[in-house]
């Protein structure tokens, strides 16, 4: 570190570039110089095991031993056995493009106390983006897309989020709350709406402070939890509102054997319907490849998309997406051709060789928990020095 940092060390600006989000929008990303990318590595590095050890235990962003399917684990477990009857689902508004750069230097002020770190981290901060050819200086905000970008992001929500959320949570609350955090996605499950509500005020409170804001448009507390549908019943009303959280929409349901309360996680429709989009149109664009190199892209894709969603409860919806992927493939094979011998039994042969079965990549959550307690959403968290 002491040959990387220098005082003569400059941030070079990020280049501009964009991807389509699944709402039509595009999400700008900011592509670091590679003489940028190694130092912010290194810094990275050393910074990630001083805060590791300050990093409260209901916090899974970015964070080493930790993944989405464990927040998820968390998320599950801490319903399960708590008293959760509500859940905020809260978002925040371009939380990335709204990172308040004094506030993200005194955070690291706190634990840094070397003076050339702090100053390399504010030249990254402020050295702004390349655009069209013309250059933009960022005065809040840090890029998408940054190497050090996700660990600065944590540390500015541990400080503004993670920190107050735990008081409150012990100071405050009189019922059970848990709390479930990846990066800027957050869930938060109460006992009573009362208190649901009484949090809500107060986190928007505590927001506006550190010039962040809730997206009130989604942005929602729902009625969730073991009685939920019962009660609901009770009053006439429809079945429990659902929630999305890392890619799953959650259901209240109920187990076929030994009927009792379960959440059940499928993968959100909208997004599953966005990806089959994507590979029927680059299936079309493959369509005159030989069979043999189609297969192999197709097998890397739906393989990796099963990674990820195969978890307990959700295989027939990826039997679902596992069918589509197939009718596209059959499709655009017989696109090759006006008169194409792809038959349905032909095709067949190719999907046994190329596409893989469904089958679950990650074990039910009580299994995983039964060895690694901490990652509990209502585990102890080590003690942290404001």
């Amino acid at each position: 570190m002491r040959t990387i940092i220098s005082e003569s060390a400059q941030a070079l600006p990020s280049r501009r570039v964009y991807i389509p989000k699944l709402n039509g929008k595009l999400r700008p990303l900011g592509i670091a110089a590679l003489e940028d990318k190694i130092v912010q590595h290194a810094v990275t590095t050393v910074l990630n095991a001083i805060y590791e050890a300050d990093f409260l235990g209901f916090s899974y962003g970015f964070r080493e031993g930790r993944s989405q399917h464990k927040a998820l684990d968390a998320l599950w477990i801490g319903i399960h056995q708590k008293r959760v009857n509500w859940v905020l689902d809260a978002d925040i508004r371009s939380f990335f493009d709204t990172i308040d750069h004094e506030w993200m230097m005194r955070f690291l002020e706190h634990r840094i106390a070397d003076r050339r770190l702090l100053r390399l981290i504010r030249k990254w901060l402020t050295a702004g983006v390349v655009e069209s050819g013309s250059k933009s200086v960022a005065r809040i905000g840090t890029p998408q897309g940054a190497v050090i970008s996700p660990l600065l992001a944590n540390i500015y929500l541990h400080y503004v989020f993670d920190l107050w959320t735990h008081q409150w949570r012990s100071k405050t609350a009189k019922g059970d709350v848990i709390v479930v955090r990846y990066a800027d996605d957050r869930v938060v499950g109460f006992e009573t709406k009362s208190e649901a509500l009484r949090f809500l005020d107060a986190l928007r409170e505590r927001m506006a402070k550190f010039g962040l804001s809730l997206n009130e448009e989604k942005t929602r507390i729902l009625e969730f939890g073991r009685y939920a549908a019962e009660r609901r019943a009770r009053r006439g009303q429809r079945r429990p509102e659902t929630f999305d959280f890392l890619g799953f929409t959650h259901i209240c349901a109920v187990t076929r054997m030994n009927p009792h309360f379960t959440i059940r996680r499928v993968t959100i429709a909208s997004r599953m319907r966005a990806t089959l989009r994507a590979i029927r149109h680059d299936l079309m664009k493959r369509r005159h490849a030989p069979i043999a190199e189609i297969g192999a892209w197709l097998r890397r894709v739906v393989q990796g998309y099963l990674n990820y969603h195969a978890i307990p409860g959700n295989l027939k919806r990826l039997g679902m997406f596992r069918a589509e992927v197939c009718r596209a493939g059959l499709r655009s094979l017989r696109r090759r051709s006006q008169r194409s011998r792809m038959t349905w039994d032909r095709f067949q042969r190719h999907v046994r060789r190329y596409i893989p079965k469904v089958r679950a990549c990650h074990p039910h959550p009580n299994p995983r928990y039964t060895h690694d307690p901490r990652q509990e959403p209502y585990a102890v968290a080590p003690h942290v020095r404001i």
